[in-house]
């Protein structure tokens, strides 16, 4: 009976940690590309920088917060026609963090809902992982080795990450892969 609370308390200071963790992480950078699923060439581009709400202070880049920032992604998700129910589209992602945890996290600190079309995508590390039989532990760069592809930009610069994104995915589906849905539905 002792132990109870004690184990009770350490939930709670697990869920508190785990919530104070994402609090102290905010997206600060809206990078998409749009890739021709035929063609595999990128046809547009959104890109913004978005100020923080828990630490406003960044940079002069980051100039709108999280809901404008939205805002415009589906702007410019519906200029692109990517809203129209007969075009098929999906996020492609290094990683499942970002649609998974990172997004859905933020708008749930904030009360705001989470677009049906960021809540499926393709993780381009499982894709990788089907088609090269190796998992990329160093995700782009493990993958822009494994396809002999030079990396294009900064690490870790969010529209830098989505050129190379596309580059492997590419590169992916001229050798014949085809891609699915890896995201599990909500």
């Amino acid at each position: 009976v002792f132990g109870m609370p004690q184990v009770h308390w350490l939930q709670n200071l697990v869920k508190i940690t785990y919530f104070s963790f994402l609090c102290l992480q905010e997206i600060i950078e809206f990078p998409i590309l749009k890739l021709n699923g035929r063609t595999m060439e990128i046809e547009s581009t959104f890109h913004m920088y978005v100020q923080p709400v828990v630490h406003p202070q960044l940079t002069p880049f980051c100039t709108e917060g999280i809901i404008g920032a939205l805002y415009r992604v589906d702007e410019w998700m519906a200029k692109e026609g990517l809203l129209d129910p007969n075009v098929k589209s999906i996020f492609v992602t290094c990683g499942d963090w970002d649609l998974k945890v990172m997004l859905p996290g933020q708008c749930q600190y904030l009360g705001l809902p989470v677009a049906d079309y960021f809540k499926q995508w393709i993780n381009l590390k499982k894709a990788y992982s089907f088609a090269m039989g190796c998992w990329p532990k160093n995700g782009l760069l493990d993958m822009n080795k494994g396809l002999s592809l030079q990396h294009i930009g900064r690490p870790h610069s969010g529209i830098d990450d989505c050129k190379n994104i596309a580059n492997i995915m590419k590169t992916l589906a001229y050798r014949g892969f085809i891609f699915k849905q890896t995201s599990k539905p909500f």
